[in-house]
């Protein structure tokens, strides 16, 4: 009786941790879902990774990195891009673990999506040949957990 009581326990308890991990995964796409759907024409003609001003998720074997342009604060044209302005001084980069990807989306202001809610995904061109197959598998997966957030995801090849 003590060990069917202890399965029964164990199944109940992992119910319970399934149901919380699903709540948390419907509060992300709640969250991201009020930023709006992308709109393709204002990002089909960006070629380089520099040029992509939505957040842009580069994936190795144990961590990926996350780069963000800010948007510019000042709504003046003037100066805009030059050397009191520059662009690059508005583009941040973290290092995530797998798993907190989500959660750095949501802490996103909405001036870092002028895309809408899509985000460009590419492999780490400093992961050496040996581990491709393995950053291969976690750009999969990072598809994977961003498409069941709701982002759209533009994969860029790797160079």
């Amino acid at each position: 009786m003590g060990v069917a009581q202890h399965a029964v326990n164990a199944e109940q308890q992992a119910q319970q941790a399934a149901q919380a991990a699903a709540g948390k995964r419907d509060q992300q796409r709640a969250a991201l879902a009020q930023i709006p759907l992308p709109t393709k024409s204002l990002y089909v003609d960006v070629h380089e990774p520099g040029a992509w001003l939505n957040p842009f998720l580069s994936v190795d074997t144990d961590y990926l990195t996350l780069r963000v342009t800010m948007a510019d604060a000042n709504p003046s044209s003037v100066g805009q891009g030059n050397m009191l302005r520059p662009d690059a001084a508005r583009r941040q980069e973290v290092q995530l673990r797998p798993g907190d990807v989500a959660d750095a989306l949501i802490a996103l202001p909405a001036g870092a999506w002028r895309y809408g809610r899509v985000i460009a995904v590419s492999e780490s061109p400093l992961a050496s040949k040996k581990d491709r197959p393995k950053v291969r598998r976690n750009v999969e997966a990072a598809i994977q957990q961003l498409g069941d957030l709701g982002v759209v995801v533009e994969e860029w090849p790797s160079r």
